[in-house]
């Protein structure tokens, strides 16, 4: 039976729960002073919230995935999502750093089963050649909350403390919950093959699958190194403090948007190869820029810079995203699409963990300047392991005479 959907409209339903999912994963990188001082931690033990959420969602996703396989793909999704809504609520409740530090594993086991669960339903309901297009709504979701939700969330975090952005966010769950009941037509995705927790041992064991995933590990933590405490780069090293930080955060976003739907169409036209390469070049000399002149020029001069930084790291960071998940589907076979999007995830937010811990040891043993070194470092790992890759799948698939 052909599953395949004949408009867009369950594709931006789904990004509706990316969105959700996005506000909060992504708001917190605004609220870590503001929540460090109010929990009496230091901002790098409040990264350690970043980190947990992060390693819990790698180790869950593959293993609640596999368990869950025998529920259809509609009713799991919208089960996430309500999940996901219900942990934001115990965020917003909790009374010091270890009831949050609970409720964002929560967030993390709702979140790994939706975001890849959305991403593997898009890349099986349309045709091979609108694959790259249709991740691309899915994770506009993302991009969207990064250029509103999370500045937004930056505000209201500055003006009413940061509970208040979970209450918010709780809500916007709700509405997301509801765009799924009504929003995915019943019977969607039924088709579509679930595997075993051996089946994706097996499956990430692919030598070719299996260093095309570390790749996305390394670029997950480049960037989170300095994600997770741009908002203290920010306030330490230019002029710009409290709610001003949104406005960085928010550049970043945008950006973001820019990415992707600038990697939907390049991908579609010319190959995700042809987006990787640039994508992790131009984050790597992004995250330069961003320490160079961070150690280089005075407080004043240094938002420019940082700016220019910022936008084309959103810019390459999110271009990559759809053009690594659409050559993961193209390696490992449609078929196995729902496995290798659930492990790229379980691969992304291993990195964002042990990104999140790299950018506290940059902070506790060298400073806040230093973190675009780092990030960089990583990224340049991700760029080679990415072309010996592309030559080693050259030499095994010569061009015909």
């Amino acid at each position: 039976m052909d599953t395949r959907i004949s408009s867009n409209a369950p594709l931006y339903w789904l990004a509706v729960g990316t969105f959700a999912v996005g506000t909060e994963s992504f708001m917190i990188a605004g609220l870590l002073p503001g929540m460090a001082a109010d929990l009496a931690v230091s901002v790098a033990t409040a990264g350690q919230l970043v980190t947990v959420f992060a390693l819990a969602y790698a180790l869950s996703s593959p293993i609640l995935t596999a368990l869950t396989g025998h529920i259809g793909r509609r009713a799991l999704l919208i089960v996430a999502m309500g999940g996901f809504a219900l942990a934001n609520v115990a965020a917003w409740l909790a009374h010091d750093y270890w009831q949050l530090m609970a409720a964002r594993v929560l967030l993390a086991f709702a979140a790994g089963l939706y975001v890849p669960g959305a991403n593997a339903l898009a890349s099986a309901v349309v045709a091979p050649e609108k694959r790259g297009s249709a991740i691309a709504i899915v994770n506009g979701g993302l991009s969207l909350a990064i250029a509103f939700g999370v500045p937004l969330g930056a505000m209201i975090g500055d003006g009413m403390g940061w509970r208040a952005t979970f209450g918010g966010v709780a809500a916007l769950s709700v509405l997301a919950t509801a765009g799924l009941v009504f929003g995915l037509p019943p019977g969607i995705g039924a088709n579509l093959g679930t595997a075993t927790l051996a089946e994706r041992v097996k499956t990430a064991a692919r030598p070719a699958i299996l260093s095309t995933l570390l790749v996305t590990t390394l670029w997950a933590m480049a960037s989170y190194t300095t994600y997770t405490y741009l908002a203290l780069f920010i306030g330490a090293r230019t002029n710009l403090h409290g709610a001003q930080v949104g406005y960085i955060l928010f550049a970043w976003g945008a950006s973001a948007a820019l990415g992707l739907f600038i990697s939907g169409k390049a991908i579609d036209r010319r190959g995700p190869s042809a987006v990787i390469v640039p994508a992790l070049l131009t984050s790597a000399l992004s995250f330069i820029l961003l320490s160079a002149s961070a150690h280089l020029l005075p407080r004043a001069l240094e938002i420019w810079p940082a700016a220019i930084a910022v936008i084309a790291w959103g810019i390459a960071h999110w271009a990559f995203y759809p053009a690594q998940q659409t050559t993961l589907v193209g390696v490992a076979g449609v078929k196995a699409a729902p496995i290798v999007l659930s492990l790229n995830a379980s691969f992304m937010y291993l990195g964002f963990s042990l990104g999140a811990a790299l950018g506290s040891l940059t902070l506790t043993y060298s400073g806040v300047a230093d973190l675009g070194y780092a990030s960089a470092a990583s990224m340049s790992a991700a760029l080679a392991l990415t072309l010996a890759n592309g030559r080693r799948q050259a030499i095994k698939t010569p061009n015909p005479a």
